[in-house]
Formats: C-alpha cells, structure tokens, sequence
C-alpha cells in the first residue's frame, strides 16, 4: 500500500533502530525495504543507547527529505513515545544527557535496589511515577536526572507538550485484532521467531556485544540471553517471552486508545482497497502544500 500512495516509511519501532535485531524485532526483509524505502531501522549499534530526543531528531530529518522529493511520509510502528514526539511538539530537556549522575543513580539502584528510586520518584514527581512502571529503571532514572539537573518535573514538561499543535495535518489509524486473534498471532509469531534461528541470532549477539547492552534487553532478547547463560530453561523462554509480548500488547492498546483521533480497524476485516480509498480521500481533503503524515 506504501507503495500505492507514492510513500516512504518512518519506523517506529524502538526495537528495530538496533542493527543485528533482525529475527526478535520482525524487522522488515531487504526485499521489503528495497520495494519501498525505510527510514529508522539499523540506526545504532547493539551496545549504544538511544534516546526518544534523539530518535526525534532522526525522524524530523527523514520526514522533511521525503516531503522534499514529494512523497508522503508514512509512520509506521507500535512505540506510542517515538510516534508522540514526532506528531507532536514534544517539551524535551534542555541540558540533554548528565552522564555522572546516571551513572550515580544506577549505582544507586544496584545497591539500594530499584525500589528506592521508584519511591524517590514518587516524591520528587508523583504524576511521572504513575505512568512509569516499577520495575522501568531507564524511564525512572531518565525521571530523575531531568528532576536533578534541570529543577523541572519531566510530567510538567509532558504537559507542555500538550499545549502544542502539531506541524502536521495528521491521519491516525489503529489496527486492532480481536484479543483471542491477538493471542494467537503473538503465539504462532514467538514459535516462528525460534524456528527461523532466534536463538543463534542472540547468541552471535553475545559473542560480539556485553550480555548487559540495551539491545539484549529488548523483549525477546532478554529471554534468549537469560536462557543462553543457563539461567531459566527454553521452555521458561519461550513462555515468557509470549506471556511479556501479551502484556506488551495490552499495554499498547491501552496508551493508543487514550487518543481520539484515531480511527480503528480490523485488519481481518478491511480489504486493502477500501483503506487505501479512505487514506487517499482524505488527502485530496488537505492542500497539498500542507504537510500531512
């Protein structure tokens, strides 16, 4: 369909920007790639880290170069703070990354356990903590060091992020399965990722990058590594990594749905067509100076 509309895609996956996370991530094959362009994917290495500031940065970049060769740009993928910051006028912080006191606080997590600093956090920025998970240390932390270093709540400048338009005349669409469907594709999904050499791919991985790299701690990764250093069995893998994809999902469901402004599908049950018809009236609907994604 990409290709119907003369388009380019944005990815926005915070798992594909890592190269060599092939299998886990269902990154899109190079002939996909090559019959239509991808933008975002095999951005950073394993071992490097990566910020939604800096995946914002990348993408603003990728849209304007397709707008410029008179494409449409189309955002694609299922991390709802990647498709946020760049549909949106996110309020990042100011001073960027304060390497010392991370790695203060990381410290402070291994000795004081992760609980002490999610509680810090409740303190320091309540509304912040309500949103991130318990057991969420990147997000906590990233909490804290705004807090720290910038004397801002990271929930306050999230508010004012709200409060600006976005640059875009935008078109959401969701697609949703049944949750029984759902279970069932994440099932036949996670059993096809181990028959095409998931456990070989993470395991070239260790053999090239720390054991502790953001990018096998990826949901998937972190199973297969867990299982390749014989700390859980194949079969507590496997479960697990089916059980956190379900969680995930919900999840997913459960931040898309606070927007309005998307408008839902069943892929099962729209043919291609008729999206692809609804898609292209309302782009006849906008100027076409306008920028639309």
């Amino acid at each position: 369909m990409a290709a119907d509309l003369e388009g380019e895609i944005v990815s926005a996956d915070s798992a594909q920007v890592y190269r060599y996370l092939d299998i886990g991530t269902a990154k899109p094959t190079l002939r996909e790639q090559q019959t239509v362009k991808h933008h975002l994917i095999d951005v950073i290495h394993p071992h490097e880290e990566f910020s939604v500031a800096e995946y914002k940065k990348l993408a603003d970049e990728a849209i304007d170069d397709i707008y410029e060769k008179g494409k449409l740009p189309i955002l694609c993928g299922g991390t709802g703070l990647y498709i946020n910051a760049v549909t949106e006028r996110f309020a990042f912080s100011s001073s960027g990354k304060n390497p010392q006191l991370r790695q203060q606080l990381d410290e402070t997590a291994r000795e004081k356990g992760l609980d002490h600093l999610y509680n810090l956090l409740k303190e320091v920025d309540p509304d912040s903590a309500q949103k991130i998970h318990p057991h969420d240390q990147k997000r906590i932390i990233r909490a804290l060091e705004v807090y720290y270093t910038e004397g801002v709540l990271l929930s306050r400048q999230q508010k004012e992020t709200l409060n600006r338009p976005s640059r875009f005349h935008l078109l959401l669409l969701g697609l949703n399965k049944p949750r029984e469907e759902l279970y069932r594709a994440i099932e036949q999904r996670t059993d096809s990722m181990m028959e095409k050499g998931f456990v070989e791919e993470v395991k070239w991985l260790l053999e090239n990058y720390p054991a502790h790299a953001p990018g096998l701690n990826v949901l998937g990764y972190r199973q297969i590594r867990d299982y390749l250093q014989n700390l859980i069995s194949y079969h507590e893998a496997v479960e697990s990594i089916k059980k956190e994809t379900r969680n995930y999902a919900k999840r997913q469901l459960t931040w898309f749905r606070r927007d309005e402004r998307i408008r839902w599908f069943n892929p099962h049950e729209t043919d291609l067509a008729s999206l692809e018809k609804f898609i292209t009236d309302f782009l006849q609907e906008k100027d076409t100076s306008g920028r639309i994604t």
